[in-house]
């Protein structure tokens, strides 16, 4: 079995960090609530199992071998990312609380995390890196220990990922009691979409 212990200390370090995906989670708490927030959290977890194969059939050392095909899915992903911003801004109803208690289409939610979280490159190659060194080497079987390791980051992925937007819809429902910022949350959300795609763009 690999170094669980130290595996897990590291991993749930490294997703309490600020960053990307984490922001992602809390506007959706923020602008849609805790339960589109909560499946944007499955979805992000989910897309660590797609890194976790990438990693351990080699394909992430493919992509950092291929600035072309790493910049492909770079840009794919901030387009995504871009995309869903503008879209938010242009559509007001869908990401905000609706007053009659209508609720956002969670599944969509899900499908669009996971998406966002697979055309991230850097995620890949951070697993390509990252769960190597945990591997007991001495026990062999190193792919099967790549593939467990994988599975308990997306569990803690999952619950660190649940509760920041959980809290996150809590702040939004208070939010929401002001008609005034109700109606500009969209525009917090598209605003941080946006720069999140342009970030995954520019920054190397």
């Amino acid at each position: 079995m690999p170094h669980l212990e130290a595996f897990l200390s590291a991993a749930i370090l490294l997703t309490l960090l600020p960053g990307p995906d984490n922001l992602y989670v809390i506007t959706r708490g923020i602008s849609q609530g805790r339960k589109a927030a909560l499946a944007a959290a499955a979805g992000f977890a989910s897309g660590c199992l797609w890194h976790t194969l990438l990693a351990t059939l080699g394909i992430a050392a493919l992509i950092t071998q291929s600035p072309t095909a790493f910049n492909l899915v770079r840009y794919a992903g901030a387009a995504y990312l871009v995309y869903l911003g503008i879209r938010t801004l242009l559509d007001r109803s869908g990401f905000a609380l609706q007053q009659d208690g209508q609720q956002p289409d969670l599944w969509q939610v899900y499908r669009q995390s996971v998406l966002a979280n697979m055309l991230n490159p850097k995620v890949t190659l951070f697993f390509l890196s990252f769960l190597p060194q945990f591997v007991n080497h001495a026990e062999g079987h190193v792919p099967q220990q790549m593939l467990v390791m994988g599975v308990l980051f997306m569990l803690q992925t999952m619950v660190i990922f649940g509760l920041f937007g959980w809290f996150a819809g809590h702040i939004g429902q208070w939010l929401q009691r002001s008609p005034a910022i109700a109606r500009r949350i969209h525009l917090l959300a598209g605003s941080i979409f946006c720069a999140l795609g342009l970030r995954v763009a520019l920054v190397k």
